[in-house]
């Protein structure tokens, strides 16, 4: 038989409740939200439970959305997968930027290792219980964290760029 997204969610929700919710079919891929203080538990679940058997932490990011409210400007994205029945899963994890601490899951999934401290590296995103979160990319010395969105893409003082010469002007000359 094969997984079907309601028995995701109708077992999560029986052994979770409150604690993961927004359940929705995204480009499809089962997705949902779960409380960044359970993501531990929630992720042994998904891994453990015989029928759902998500045996593979695809990916660890990060995103920053500025202008969303204050306790949900910063996510975590996990992605799971489940081979037996070739299901795959996302789930976020959102976070206030006044307490950028999460769990780490490198004791349920070693390969989050890196992708953890990649997302330290370019979020600022603290993963609670990581070996060794240190900066895998950038330089030690970085006091700023590159993919937050509080920086301009470019930089207004240029004077080699000219929008003329990429195709950028409005006039009709």
């Amino acid at each position: 038989m094969a997984l079907e997204h309601s028995d995701i969610q109708n077992k999560l929700v029986d052994n979770f409740e409150l604690i993961v919710s927004n359940f929705a079919l995204q480009h499809d891929i089962f997705t949902f939200e779960v409380d960044s203080k359970s993501v531990l538990e929630v992720m042994k679940f998904l891994k453990e439970d015989t029928q759902l058997r998500f045996n593979f932490l695809t990916d660890v990011c990060g995103i920053h959305y500025p202008d969303a409210e204050e306790d949900r400007q910063f996510a975590v994205v996990y992605h799971m997968h489940n081979w037996l029945d070739n299901v795959r899963i996302r789930f976020k994890c959102f976070l206030n930027p006044n307490d950028l601490e999460i769990d780490s899951v490198t004791p349920l999934f070693l390969g989050a290792n890196w992708q953890e401290r990649e997302t330290y590296d370019f979020y600022g995103i603290i993963f609670k219980g990581h070996p060794q979160l240190k900066r895998i990319l950038n330089m030690d010395e970085m006091v700023s964290f590159p993919m937050r969105k509080e920086f301009p893409l470019e930089d207004g003082g240029r004077t080699d760029k000219d929008d003329r010469f990429f195709g950028r002007t409005t006039d009709n000359c």
